[in-house]
């Protein structure tokens, strides 16, 4: 019977898995395969965050340091701003690539804050004694069924907890300026 991973051994795993997929992105050249990449960059994001956001970030609350929970949410949330605007857009946008690349940048930094050795969020979860084992196993069952319920009903709108929908304006095209 093959082991389960642990909490921080499943959030790694998602990790390696979005990079290798922004990795054959930037490789990409036909439109269609753009679309299929972005589709799953973004559904292993959103499954991504959800998991944490909802049962491995809980329970890191009060038991590693506030500044770096409050700011992996901030970052979820320009992350899904992102994610929206990829989803409602495609490969023919002139922004399209950039936004992918900078999505790719913001989750390596993400990733970096998370898995740093000393003081990192994973790094203070263990510190803290958390059962890795006990929340592996919720956050595995949760992904399967979002997993299932974006593959049957596609993926929702993104839920912001930090950003308080401020009304952006549109100006004009960078081609028209």
């Amino acid at each position: 019977m093959a082991e389960k991973p642990d909490a921080i051994a499943l959030l790694k795993a998602d990790h390696r898995k979005v990079e290798e997929l922004f990795q054959k992105f930037e490789k990409a050249k036909s439109d269609s395969v753009k679309t299929a990449l972005v589709q799953q960059i973004c559904t292993e994001l959103s499954v991504h965050t959800a998991i944490e956001e909802e049962i491995f970030y809980p329970a890191c609350t009060g038991q590693i340091e506030d500044d770096t929970l409050t700011e992996a949410y901030v970052e979820h949330d320009g992350a899904k701003v992102i994610i929206s605007e990829l989803l409602a857009s495609s490969p023919e946008n002139e922004f399209y690539d950039s936004k992918v690349k900078v999505l790719s940048e913001q989750i390596k930094h993400h990733v970096k804050e998370e898995e740093m050795r000393a003081e990192g969020m994973f790094a203070q979860a263990r510190e803290a004694g958390l059962d890795m084992e006990a929340l592996g196993d919720q956050m595995a069952a949760r992904k399967k069924e979002l997993l299932a319920e974006f593959k049957a009903n596609g993926l929702p709108t993104p839920k912001t907890r930090s950003f308080t929908g401020h009304k952006l304006d549109q100006s004009q095209p960078v081609a028209a300026i």
